[in-house]
């Protein structure tokens, strides 16, 4: 078994509770579904939000709305960089797995496409 991780990032439209939340879960639930994972093979989540989101930390998604609650997470704010892509949640998730790290889909949904454009796949 290897310790893999897997990079994923979304983007909002607004500093909304709501729009946060969703946004999160819908990432860790594309995740989960592109890279065939179960849940109990998830070591740990760290998420980063850009300065400009405050409303909720995307673990709460994680907990709340896909009801992940065995698995530990941290929130950490994204250093700021002039040019960077704004109102971005990302994440790292580790993950136990068969995989290879060429097997392993990394995640970018919305204006988040644009960070990885090697990697993303239009359909998403």
């Amino acid at each position: 078994m290897n310790v893999l991780a897997i990079r994923g990032a979304t983007t909002v439209t607004s500093n909304n509770k709501q729009e946060i939340l969703d946004e999160s879960a819908k990432l860790i639930q594309t995740i989960i579904i592109e890279n065939l994972l179960d849940v109990e093979d998830i070591i740990s989540m760290c998420f980063t939000m850009t300065s400009d989101l405050d409303k909720v930390y995307p673990s709460v998604a994680v907990r709340e709305i896909l009801n992940i609650c065995e698995v530990p997470m941290l929130n950490f704010e994204e250093k700021y960089i002039e040019g960077s892509l704004r109102m971005c949640i990302r994440v790292m998730m580790y993950v136990n797995t068969e995989k290879t790290k060429k097997d392993i889909r990394h995640i970018y949904l919305n204006s988040a496409k644009n960070l990885r454009t090697d990697i993303t796949k239009d359909e998403l």
